[in-house]
């Protein structure tokens, strides 16, 4: 996948790479100091300006991965922002081009209020130190000649949650923030990351504890067409997980649990919105939180599959794996009782595997715990697939209206509507992501890219129906409700 990070994605793994080979060893807390010196040994600046800025980035990459904020300030936010990385980052927002003429008029000058507009020789200078982006200079300039330049991270928010402080730092606003993730690989200095839990995972199965691993439906198509479900188990019973569920099982849990709450709220004349994508979730609580009785009380698939493990096993650690960054916010701010205790991004297991020489490798498509429905999910519109089937499949005939939305412009517009009472459809499928899971921000390969592969995949799987495939599990062992 093309990000805007490209050429530092390979620092952010070698952190994770190294934080990981040292925490089986059990040498983390002793040696993760040297950590810094290990990836930059100098005496040559790699990408900054000295050696000593990269190794204080490295510091605070190395606490990421510890779970930690990287400063010593912690708003308790999975995604945090970098500091030492952030500070290579233009701070003016608004520059002068060269479509400058140096007029006599000096329309712009008169504009400011600020006194952040200066004579130059050839052009006209702005102040970075006085300018407070009020953007009056741009509007008067009768050449056009004052860009708006935006940092990535904050056009990339779809929900205007980053600033800057008086230093030209980027500030995360906590109450603002979704945790989509989008800001991550927008970030060209990579210094955007969320916390990650791989130490935890770590020392649970140094531990010998009871961990299970649980892989997204997102998953099926991101290594290839010869990275089965089956492969994924393998490795993680090499890594040294108890055992592995994919979770587009839990995916017809939800689809058989909300169906019957939706049909409940349509026969109430109702309107519900999906509660699975944890993203949208934060959308509707953080930015409607008139909306926030509409959001389904049945659980995403990932709290629904940690519940059945734990149904079967009370001893168990359950550690979801994916390309979503909120779902660690489903897990850190939700709270709900038997979700996962874990969640870890396909970089972060990788970091893993490749710590402990575990590799991916092909395996015939033999394992299937979910319906095809199931596996969809991962996908827009594969949650009212889901639900709409296993309606169908319980005999209701109801004509059930849904407002598929994919990607965060598409949900506040849906939002929007269902605020101010104008939803034409009865119920709201809301995906912070576009293309849905599979178009999460820590994919391993773009959903375009991968959609041979997991299409081949899926089409491969037997024709279970969802309440078939759920005739094999004890579905009052626990409950599918928050």
């Amino acid at each position: 996948m093309k990000y805007a990070d490209a050429n530092v994605i390979k620092i952010k793994h070698a952190v994770l790479e190294e934080v990981a080979r040292l925490a089986f060893a059990g040498e983390l807390e002793e040696r993760k100091e040297d950590i810094p010196f290990t990836l930059i040994p100098g005496p040559t600046a790699q990408f900054r300006c000295c050696i000593y800025k990269e190794r204080e980035i490295i510091r605070q990459r190395v606490r990421l991965a510890e779970g930690k904020a990287p400063g010593p300030v912690d708003d308790g936010n999975v995604i945090q922002v970098i500091s030492s990385a952030c500070e290579d980052c233009p701070i003016s927002s608004y520059t002068v081009t060269e479509n400058c003429q140096n007029c006599l008029g000096k329309a712009c000058m008169n504009a400011c209020k600020f006194g952040a507009i200066e004579r130059g020789r050839h052009r006209t200078h702005i102040d970075a130190s006085k300018c407070k982006e009020c953007g009056r200079c741009a509007e008067e300039c009768p050449y056009n000649a004052i860009a708006h330049l935006k940092r990535p991270c904050k056009f990339s928010c779809p929900v205007d949650a980053i600033s800057y402080d008086e230093y030209g730092i980027s500030v995360i606003d906590e109450e603002k923030c979704i945790r989509c993730g989008r800001c991550i690989h927008s970030c060209p200095f990579g210094a955007i990351g969320s916390r990650t839990w791989i130490v935890d995972v770590i020392e649970a199965i140094r531990a010998g504890k009871h961990v299970y691993a649980m892989a997204a439906p997102a998953t099926e198509g991101q290594f290839g067409q010869e990275i089965t479900m089956a492969s994924w188990q393998n490795a993680m019973r090499e890594l040294g997980f108890t055992e592995f569920v994919e979770v587009g099982l839990g995916g017809d849990l939800t689809a058989k649990s909300e169906a019957q709450e939706w049909l409940e709220a349509y026969e109430e004349g109702k309107k519900k919105v999906t509660s699975c994508c944890p993203g949208f979730v934060n959308m509707v609580r953080r930015h409607y939180p008139e909306l926030d009785g509409a959001v389904s009380t049945t659980v995403s698939p990932m709290c629904a599959v940690s519940r059945l493990i734990k149904a079967k096993d009370p001893e168990a650690v359950t550690v979801f794996i994916g390309p979503c960054i909120a779902k660690k916010s489903e897990v850190v701010d939700q709270k709900i009782e038997g979700n996962a205790d874990y969640v870890l991004t396909y970089s972060e297991i990788r970091a893993m595997m490749r710590a402990k020489g575990v590799r991916l490798e092909p395996a015939e498509n033999t394992y299937q715990e979910s319906s095809v429905f199931g596996k969809r999910f991962g996908n827009s519109g594969g949650v009212t697939a889901a639900v709409l089937e296993s309606l169908k499949e319980s005999g209701s005939d109801a004509d059930i209206k849904v407002r598929r939305a994919n990607g965060a412009a598409e949900c506040k517009k849906a939002l929007l509507l269902l605020k101010v009472g104008r939803l034409p459809e009865d119920f709201i499928e809301g995906m912070a992501c576009e293309g849905g899971c599979v178009g999460g921000p820590s994919s391993f390969k773009d959903q375009m890219l991968a959609k041979k592969s997991r299409d081949a995949l899926i089409q491969e799987a037997d024709d279970r129906g969802i309440y078939d495939n759920l005739k094999n599990y004890d579905e009052t062992s626990f409950s599918m409700h928050r």
